[in-house]
């Protein structure tokens, strides 16, 4: 019997959408990588999620970001993402967390009942918390590297970090991850030198604030603001969705050690 899933079936087969069905993947930061990681992989007919930002949607989010549009701006970032995400598969199961990941909070979430982590954060220390929390409870993790400042999308590549070049995070991400014993992680990165921007937007930020009133987490709070657009970061969001959805349907995902 046809259903929303038939042509994906034609190509996975029936075992592999049963399996992802039955799958629950944890996407931390629903922004403009995780925002289309997330469109991706509820299409591709994964069951479950919890989905992680404490973040609103701002007007300079329009840009880039799957969710954003003028009668999204100023709700949270992950009730929007649900909303879409159960209007394209209302029997998902979606689960929502409405905070920031912290080192200091790890203990908060249930690392052991996920089948993948999609890292789409921002930050250095959490994003280093996430992969040792991977490697703690050996569920699958693929972390997205500097997306920011980027013109290029076919220059993205998926590759282990130890064998990363160019991506500025990535280096400080391979020093961090050596010092804390982690042997590999599958990242998805750019080779494209990062672009200057042209002007410094966190010095009008600062006097012509824009985020959503309320919001925890705003764009003053950074020494300096990234640019982006809209065809870098749905790339890397899609590739990471890819990698999810092959590492779920084969029969021995890579983990970490």
């Amino acid at each position: 019997m046809l259903n929303q899933f038939s042509r994906t079936q034609l190509l996975l087969g029936k075992e592999a959408i049963e399996k992802l069905r039955a799958s629950r993947v944890a996407v931390f930061g629903i922004g403009g990588v995780g925002g289309y990681t997330c469109e991706a992989l509820i299409r591709s007919g994964v069951g479950h999620f919890e989905l992680i930002d404490d973040d609103k949607v701002c007007l300079t989010n329009l840009n880039r970001q799957i969710i954003a549009t003028r009668k999204t701006v100023g709700k949270y970032k992950v009730d929007v993402m649900t909303e879409r995400m159960l209007e394209i598969n209302p029997d998902a199961e979606i689960t929502v967390r409405k905070c920031f990941f912290l080192p200091e909070n790890a203990d908060e979430f249930p690392f052991n009942e996920y089948d993948y982590i999609v890292d789409a954060v921002d930050t250095v220390s959490a994003k280093i918390e996430l992969v040792l929390q991977a490697q703690r409870y050996g569920v699958p993790i693929i972390s997205c590297m500097g997306a920011g400042n980027k013109l290029d999308g076919s220059q993205f590549r998926i590759a282990d970090i130890y064998k990363t070049k160019m991506c500025p995070l990535a280096k400080v991400m391979r020093h961090e991850l050596r010092k804390r014993g982690v042997k590999k992680l599958k990242v998805v990165y750019s080779e494209e030198k990062p672009t200057r921007p042209i002007e410094d937007m966190s010095i009008s930020c600062r006097t012509h604030c824009i985020c959503p009133p309320g919001a925890k987490h705003k764009c003053t709070e950074r020494r300096d603001i990234p640019g982006s657009v809209a065809f870098v970061p749905s790339v890397a969001g899609l590739l990471i969705a890819g990698e999810v959805i092959k590492d779920l349907c084969a029969a021995n995902p890579a983990v970490l050690p």
